[in-house]
């Protein structure tokens, strides 16, 4: 596999190379492990929300926001209370 950086890039990964005494391609193979994992968990979360809206399994916005602000207003009055 070849990859093309910025010379800035290509820069500042030298200076990781060095300051850590790992090589480049070290360097590089463990972001591209980083970013295909964080893709993945990203794309199977999309999947997860897509089968929990087609078989109903999902809360109106407002009933959502509600939420939000229960926890918002409990959360103001024990920091109120405590200070």
């Amino acid at each position: 596999m070849t990859i093309r950086v910025s010379p800035e890039t290509k820069q500042k990964l030298e200076r990781i190379a060095g300051e850590t005494r790992r090589s480049k391609s070290f360097l590089a193979a463990e972001a591209v492990s980083a970013y295909v994992e964080r893709e993945l968990e990203i794309i199977d979360g999309i999947r997860r929300g897509m089968a929990d809206a087609a078989a109903g399994r999902v809360v109106s916005h407002e009933d959502a926001m509600a939420e939000i602000h229960a926890v918002i207003d409990a959360a103001e009055a024990t920091r109120a209370g405590k200070a």
